[in-house]
Parts: structure tokens; C-alpha cells; sequence
């Protein structure tokens, strides 16, 4: 079995509040799931406003779907989220 971890650091430009912040989050949290097998959540970062942390996990048997999953996911972000940028992410293996 192997597990699969991304790390992303988002930047969302022109946030002013923490409430404003996670309601961008919200809806791409609830998105990355439905769109690929994989769980999602805010990791770290939650009391700058405009920064955040998501982790994203996913599970298989084999290493190079795990690793390609994560990455379309990123992808994903980067083209389907114009409000956040990603700035940096990285996978881990297990």
C-alpha cells in the first residue's frame, strides 16, 4: 500500500479577514475530493489571512497513480481556483 502526501501553500490575494479566507477555501476543500480519490483539508497557516495550508491524501497499490494524482490535483488548483495561487506544494510517498 502506498500513501500518498501533498502539501500545498496557497497565497489568496486580497484577502482581508480570516472569514473571508476560509470562504476560499471552503469551496475548493469540498471540490478536490468529488473531483479525484483523494482527501482534503487546511493544514496549517489558519490564522494568516492570506496564506493557507491544505494537505491532500490519497491511497493505492500503485506509487505512480498516487504520485500523478497528487500532481493533476495541484494542477487542478492552479487552472480551476483563479482566486488562489499556489506557491509552492510537495508530495511525499509512504
Amino acid at each position: 500500500m502506498i500513501i500518498g502526501a501533498c502539501t500545498v501553500r496557497l497565497h489568496l490575494p486580497g484577502v482581508r479577514s480570516l472569514k473571508e479566507k476560509r470562504g476560499r477555501l471552503r469551496p475548493l476543500l469540498a471540490r478536490l475530493p468529488k473531483e479525484f480519490n483523494l482527501a482534503a483539508a487546511e493544514t496549517g497557516l489558519q490564522d494568516v489571512w492570506q496564506s493557507a495550508e491544505i494537505g491532500l491524501v490519497t491511497v493505492s497499490n500503485d506509487d505512480g497513480l498516487v504520485q500523478n494524482a497528487l500532481e493533476t490535483a495541484v494542477r487542478w488548483i492552479e487552472r480551476h481556483a483563479p482566486d488562489v495561487e499556489v506557491a509552492d506544494y510537495r508530495i511525499e510517498l509512504r
